[in-house]
């Protein structure tokens, strides 16, 4: 699969974790779905409180904020320490926010992630949508969406350790 089609990206979650729908690419977004057995309300608090992202990511890049307010807000911005191979530091701004149900930020890529908890346990889905950014070309060229989708399957399947699964 090329970056940038459609298709989805191969399960590799160990199966201690969380049921996590395979990662999709659809055009400029990478989308996965779980399910938690939390109240959209934990999940929420959670996923607005960027001191504890670093509990939560897959990726294994997120280290600490360093700039951050201790609950997001639409317009709030945070800086976090990261590093893949070398150290850096990002600064995002929240671009979405309704409280229990969606919250979404983006960095100088403009790409954005959403958490959607949706009631009767939460529905959590992540998205990676980089289609308004102005550098796509870099992202595609670098692979970051097929990186992303291992990230962004990883991530949520941590939520599900965190906040335990649904009974079958």
């Amino acid at each position: 699969m090329k970056v940038g089609e459609q298709g989805d990206v191969p399960e590799e979650a160990p199966a201690s974790r969380g049921t996590v729908e395979r990662a999709t690419i659809e055009g400029k977004r990478v989308t996965a779905t779980t399910v938690v057995s939390a109240p959209p309300e934990a999940v929420f608090a959670l996923l607005a409180n960027p001191h504890r992202h670093h509990e939560f990511d897959g990726s294994g890049t997120v280290r600490r904020a360093v700039s951050a307010p201790q609950q997001l807000t639409l317009g709030a911005r945070f800086g976090m320490d990261m590093k893949t191979r070398l150290p850096y530091r990002i600064t995002n701004r929240v671009v979405e926010f309704q409280p229990d149900r969606r919250i979404a930020w983006c960095h100088f890529a403009k790409a954005v992630w959403r958490y959607e908890p949706v009631p009767g346990g939460t529905r959590i889905t992540e998205t990676f949508d980089y289609g308004s950014s102005p550098l796509r070309w870099a992202i595609e060229l670098a692979k970051f969406p097929t990186v992303n989708a291992r990230s962004i399957r990883d991530t949520l399947a941590r939520l599900g350790e965190i906040f335990g699964s649904p009974e079958p």
